[in-house]
């Protein structure tokens, strides 16, 4: 294991909002599912939060490394995030949902559109808001799991909408709460400076079992390139968010 995800193994219980470090999953490559049912976690308001902060841009590359490898504790001092001018880099992260159905319904709950959705009716996917700066709450969208058995599918994603392509220049976390059991969470660890967009992980419901994978797929594109990758079969067209 490299020295720098050993820093950054201890750095990772900054995000955690609730419940101790020890109830907690982890889907990795090597571990990418699990499931709701068998953790008897299939009623209730599951909570899907998002929550990221800026990292130093990699400019300077082995320089800073070599700094950092002199002066480790540097790494735990908070920096501002330099793009390649002079401007700093305000990343804005969103997070959406693709959801079909069992009567074949299909559609997309985001900020982008105003498509808010509903827990107590169709689609159950509820966004409770729009995070700008990746505050300590982040983004968060609940889905009514009482009506599970009315849920074909899932899909998790968080795109950049204001078009700059700077994954690279955040680390991101996504976190199930379930109504019960440890809470579930991914991290988008992969390097993927040019992506706008990445899939980070699907819920479906097979034969009334709710499992939950682990995707972290990134792609140069928005929502149309993720319904290509997964098959959705959606219309999409410019949106925009409402100006606050």
């Amino acid at each position: 294991m490299a020295f720098w995800d050993n820093l950054w193994q201890g750095r990772t219980a900054q995000f955690d909002s609730g419940g101790s470090a020890t109830n907690s999953i982890s889907l990795t490559k090597r571990r990418p599912l699990v499931s709701l049912s068998k953790q008897g976690a299939t009623t209730g308001h599951l909570r899907v939060n998002l929550s990221w902060r800026m990292r130093p841009a990699d400019v300077g590359g082995r320089r800073q490394g070599g700094q950092l490898l002199r002066h480790p504790f540097k790494l735990f001092k908070p920096e501002m995030v330099q793009a390649h001018t002079q401007g700093v880099v305000n990343v804005d992260l969103d997070l959406g949902c693709l959801y079909e159905l069992a009567d074949g319904s299909k559609g997309v709950v985001q900020a982008l559109g105003g498509f808010l959705g509903s827990t107590n009716e169709t689609p159950y996917v509820k966004l409770s808001g729009d995070d700008r700066f990746g505050s300590g709450s982040g983004e968060t969208i609940y889905v009514n799991l009482d009506h599970h058995a009315e849920i074909k599918r899932l899909l998790f994603f968080v795109y950049i909408y204001d078009q700059t392509p700077a994954f690279d220049r955040t680390h991101a976390l996504v976190t199930l709460y379930p109504s019960s059991g440890p809470r579930v969470e991914i991290e988008l660890d992969e390097h993927a400076p040019q992506a706008r967009s990445c899939a980070v992980f699907s819920m479906e419901n097979v034969k009334g079992e709710l499992l939950v994978r682990r995707e972290v797929k990134f792609v140069h594109g928005f929502q149309a390139e993720l319904d290509r990758l997964y098959g959705w079969g959606l219309q999409w067209g410019r949106g925009y968010k409402s100006k606050v």
